[in-house]
């Protein structure tokens, strides 16, 4: 059955995505936070207006979604503290998702395959990543990295068990924004960097709000 309420809720998703670019160009702070977290609320409402509350799988997306709010909510602040706290959550975040997916039914021989892709791209990563973060943020660093790599890996073995790509393409869209989120962070600050990874982020978390909608009944 359609369901206008989670179409309407995307579309305000986007809207405010676009507000926080132009806020981002601009400069404009209190633009940047209206624009942020209305489009972190919108996708939290999307999932809830999918009856995420309804079964596991939904609850743990629900959960995922809620951390990525308080994430997004930390990095308004570029203050060291704000950053880690926001590391932190965007963290539990991504093995909520890992577990909602492992949850829901995998492939091992897809992970497995995933998994050597994950460490290939991992190290890649951070061999580009490493020299430019300060040695006290090394470790969360890198904990994130073991952790969304996680994510992917179980997410490509959901994928190839249950035929849901959207779950393993929302997966890959949130690890792209976080490259963003790095290189502005660790690498070279510039508007571009927000430019696609803001747009990658949030359409991460839609595509990832929109998967309960087709979710297996879990109890």
């Amino acid at each position: 059955m359609f369901q206008p309420l989670p179409v309407v809720l995307t579309a305000v998703c986007l809207l405010a995505v676009c507000a926080l670019l132009v806020a981002d160009r601009f400069d404009h702070p209190p633009g940047r936070v209206v624009g942020k977290l209305a489009a972190s609320t919108a996708f939290v409402a999307v999932a809830l207006a999918l009856g995420a509350y309804r079964g596991l799988y939904g609850q743990l997306i629900l959960g995922a979604l809620l951390l990525g709010w308080l994430g997004d909510a930390f990095l308004l602040s570029r203050a060291a503290k704000a950053f880690l706290g926001g590391l932190a959550a965007f963290l539990l975040s991504h093995l909520l998702f890992a577990g909602a997916f492992m949850t829901a039914g995998v492939s091992t021989g897809a992970m497995g395959v995933a998994a050597v892709l994950a460490v290939l791209f991992g190290a890649g990563v951070l061999r580009w990543l490493l020299p430019h973060v300060p040695g006290e943020m090394r470790l969360p660093v890198l904990a994130y990295v073991a952790v969304i790599l996680l994510m992917c890996i179980a997410a490509a073995g959901h994928a190839a068990a249950s035929g849901r790509w959207a779950v393993l393409a929302g997966a890959v869209l949130f690890t792209a924004s976080d490259l963003s989120v790095a290189r502005d962070r660790f690498v070279q600050p510039a508007f571009v960097n927000r430019l696609w990874g803001w747009p990658t982020y949030f359409a991460a978390q839609l595509v990832l709000a929109w998967t309960v909608a087709t979710a297996p009944s879990l109890g």
